[in-house]
């Protein structure tokens, strides 16, 4: 077995930099160093580590089993080392930063034009790269720094970081509440006189689940109420569903933020005709990187982005 002391952790940059991009050519460039070194680097560790870490496709570098599974420890330890040897002070105009942000489409439309304003304008060294939500539960996903930011609806979490705390191994902060409300295409049959509880449920439905499955908040409230809904289509972005809204008789639940900000014309909005609360969206990072200038810069412009948005 290979003596760790004997390992040079610029290997494993050059690992990390190869898994996040894909490509041998863009992780050199994102290092700056040349091609054939950071294809050097990889046979060192190749050697190091006694098996093939990737091997070359029509797409790229395709990591093995090996690769993906030690991916996340290596980027978790790299990104330790970077904070506790990072300078105090983040300087957007002069330094370099690529972010990861997991968001829903709904916050995406809300945000993004406000964060590319901040990169154009304040940090021209910076990337972003906005990433789709398909969880109720990001934990793990900010744990092995597969994203710096999670943006979403996340009640349970919130509840939980709530309950435990200065102990929570992560933090929030809640960006904005908006209202649900129903929307349809324009001159649907709906659309003539108020939208009773009896009209709604004998309508056709398209529900926005992240996971699949045919049931939300509104089908809990409408089975208190002894009622149901006929859901004859799930998609998992709030954009499809106003997109077939548009073209269909189908009716869909939609925050009203997302609603006004980025729903295509052609679609109106109604109040519910049950009562399901309001859709709240947090921000959630982990606590270790309270402190970090970097983490701290990105946090101001999301919360700006989402207050202007």
């Amino acid at each position: 077995m290979n003596n760790f002391r004997t390992l040079d952790l610029n290997l494993l940059r050059v690992f990390d930099a190869v898994m996040s991009e894909g490509s041998l050519t863009r992780a050199a460039e994102g290092l700056a160093i040349t091609q054939p070194a950071a294809s050097h680097a990889l046979k060192r560790l190749h050697n190091w580590v006694g098996e093939p870490l990737f091997q070359r496709s029509a797409t790229g570098m395709t990591p093995t089993a090996r690769a993906t599974a030690l991916w996340p420890q290596v980027r978790a330890a790299l990104g330790e080392l970077q904070r506790s040897l990072a300078p105090g002070h983040f300087d957007p105009r002069q330094d370099r930063a690529e972010f990861r942000i997991i968001l829903a489409d709904a916050a995406a439309g809300i945000l993004a034009p406000g964060l590319v304003a901040a990169l154009e304008t304040e940090a021209p060294h910076t990337d972003l790269r906005l990433l789709p939500l398909t969880t109720r539960d990001p934990r793990s996903l900010l744990h092995d720094e597969a994203a710096d930011l999670a943006v979403g609806h996340f009640p349970a979490l919130v509840s939980a970081m709530l309950a435990e705390g200065e102990r929570a191994l992560l933090r929030h902060q809640r960006l904005h509440r908006t209202q649900y409300v129903c929307v349809m295409r324009q001159h649907h049959p709906l659309t003539d006189g108020e939208l009773t509880l009896d009209r709604y449920c004998s309508a056709r439905h398209v529900l926005v689940s992240v996971s699949g499955r045919a049931y939300a908040e509104v089908d809990e409230a409408l089975a208190l109420l002894g009622r149901r809904r006929r859901v004859v289509l799930t998609v998992n972005q709030y954009h499809t569903a106003g997109r077939v809204v548009g073209q269909s008789d189908l009716l869909a639940v939609l925050p009203a933020s997302f609603v006004s900000a980025s729903t295509p014309g052609g679609v109106i909005s109604r109040p519910l005709p049950v009562d399901i609360g309001p859709l709240t969206v947090d921000m959630v990072w982990l606590a270790r990187r309270d402190a970090d200038p970097t983490h701290q810069w990105l946090r101001q412009q999301v919360e700006r982005a989402a207050r202007f948005g």
